[in-house]
């Protein structure tokens, strides 16, 4: 076998394995509220129409109704089935999400392929490592869904395409609220490479986008009722601490309430929550991250910043769910062919992992010392989101960049990748 062939048959394997593991999660029944929620809404598209999905309690922007409504359109029995007790309809949902993960590996691989080991090795990391087919094909959950354009933004930004860089991250947003802190690095990012003028032009295209996501729902009042329906899910139904995720207030419920749920909005200091906190630490904090990727505007640095600003919002923010921390697994791992980032890629995810499956184990399974488990967990993950904040911090600055040439070999170059 020629030399130069492994690595496409090495990859042209773990593509087919990940495919494997996926297909065979498909049926997997272990978290149901949520995946029973998803078809409810889906049936509501197919019987009251896609323009009106916003009738119901949607806690996602436009690109997920996009998605409903094609999974509506292309299987009929969407218009009876409620809940996802049937198989065919269970492995149809975790279809997107998984297709996603294909993606991620692909921009994995990419980002590495002038590597061809190590862009296969990170490749199959996506596509095997339990954090990514624990959350799409186990639980039918839709984070790799808007990770997936972030990461094509980063490659983007890295061949010198603004605008398109500003698109996907509008698709990003539209996609999942848990998006929202990923604009930090990458308003640092254009005002650095594009200045203000530059940035004005993204923003502009980024609200095209977003307006164009949002046309069909328009005339039923769908934004504003998007807006209501998240408003619920976080002050309502989702508004406390921690909701499994190992993070410090996690702690916080562990060793001060027995393991039980606290209310975010509980006062700590006069009429200051426990919600206020976490806004006001992770602000704080996402100063460090915008300067550390303005100061030094590659795609690699930018990659840092989206893993850090990831970090921030689950170590800061109440509210958490423990797979909140999605985003860093990709963008840790950009950084990993790196000997040193490597280990704390490695390090969180172990973490990560070990978080989503003491949070939901498949059925039957017993986790052993859970509370010193999460404990620990919890401080890993901290302390990578603080090692991630620090390597910013220190980063050499350069000033404001001249915006970036659209020549692919100028974009890797500045990469650092």
């Amino acid at each position: 076998m020629p030399r130069e062939r492994r690595p496409a048959i090495a990859l042209g394997l773990l593509v087919a394995g990940g495919v494997a593991v996926r297909v065979a999660m498909f049926p997997a029944r272990d978290l149901i509220g949520d995946l029973d929620q998803f078809v409810l809404w889906v049936h509501g598209i197919a019987v009251n129409g896609w323009l009106r999905a916003y009738d119901q309690n949607l806690s996602f922007p436009a690109v997920m109704a996009w998605i409903w409504g094609v999974l509506a359109a292309v299987e009929p029995d969407f218009r009876t089935v409620t809940d996802s007790s049937d198989p065919w309809i269970r492995g149809l949902m975790k279809v997107p999400a998984s297709l996603a993960d294909l993606g991620l590996a692909a921009g994995v691989w990419w980002w590495f392929r002038d590597r061809p080991w190590v862009a296969v090795t990170a490749a199959g990391a996506v596509l095997l490592w339990p954090v990514t087919w624990y959350v799409s094909a186990w639980w039918g959950q839709y984070e790799s869904i808007y990770v997936l354009p972030a990461l094509l933004a980063v490659l983007a930004a890295r061949a010198g395409r603004p605008g398109l860089v500003a698109a996907l991250v509008a698709v990003s947003l539209m996609t999942k609220p848990q998006a929202l802190p990923l604009v930090v690095p990458f308003a640092a990012w254009f005002l650095a490479t594009q200045r203000w003028r530059g940035t004005a032009r993204a923003a502009a295209i980024g609200a095209v986008v977003a307006v164009v996501l949002w046309l069909p729902f328009i005339p039923a009042g769908g934004p504003l009722d998007y807006l209501d329906n998240l408003q619920t899910y976080q002050d309502d139904i989702f508004g406390v601490l921690s909701l499994r995720a190992w993070n410090p207030w996690w702690i916080v419920q562990e060793l001060g309430a027995g393991g039980g749920f606290v209310a975010d909005t509980t006062p700590v200091l006069g009429p200051f929550t426990f919600r206020h906190v976490g806004y006001a630490i992770a602000g704080l904090l996402s100063l460090v991250v915008f300067v550390g990727v303005y100061r030094r505007p590659t795609a690699e640095q930018l990659a840092l910043g989206l893993a850090a600003i990831s970090l921030v919002a689950f170590v800061s923010l109440t509210t958490m769910h423990e797979r909140y921390a999605y985003p860093a697994f990709v963008f840790l791992l950009l950084a990993a062919g790196r000997p040193g980032e490597l280990a704390t890629w490695a390090l969180f995810a172990v973490a990560f992992a070990l978080n989503l499956v003491t949070a939901a184990p498949p059925e039957g399974w017993t986790i052993p010392l859970e509370r010193p488990l999460g404990i620990a967990g919890a401080v890993a993950i901290t302390g990578v989101a603080a090692l991630r904040l620090i390597s910013l911090g220190r980063a050499p600055g350069t000033g404001p960049a001249s915006p970036p040439s659209t020549s692919a070999g100028s974009g890797a170059a500045t990469s650092g990748a």
